[in-house]
């Protein structure tokens, strides 16, 4: 299973950017799939998160400016920023849970990474 980032780059202030995450390989079904970031010096933390049947949840650093989106056929996970600010500059990783075949628990894959820097 593999999951492939793309969209990153460098933007300004207010700018928008959408970050891509399509998973493939091996897989059953998918149940949650997020996003996560992780700027210089600071854990990684969560983003937002999209889960079948369930509003999805967001940072309160995000809220309203982020919106997370699913493509469940294509297995591709989507996070629309709008008006970005420096402090969203990070590294951005997709994460989701995946079960493989019929019979195995759900297992966290994560993403290579995507650089996402805004100026000021």
């Amino acid at each position: 299973v593999q999951l492939v980032e793309s969209g990153g780059g460098l933007v300004q202030t207010g700018d928008a950017l959408r970050l891509s995450c399509a998973a493939s390989g091996s897989i059953f079904s998918i149940n949650n799939m997020g996003w996560y970031r992780q700027a210089p010096g600071n854990q990684r933390e969560l983003v937002a998160v999209i889960t079948p049947g369930v509003s999805p949840n967001y940072a309160d650093s995000v809220k309203g400016r982020f919106t997370i989106s699913r493509d469940t056929a294509k297995n591709v996970v989507y996070l629309q920023m709008n008006d970005l600010k420096p402090e969203d500059t990070a590294v951005y990783y997709c994460n989701a849970a995946i079960k493989r075949r019929v019979g195995v628990p759900f297992t966290s894959y994560w993403g290579q990474g995507t650089q996402v820097t805004v100026s000021s």
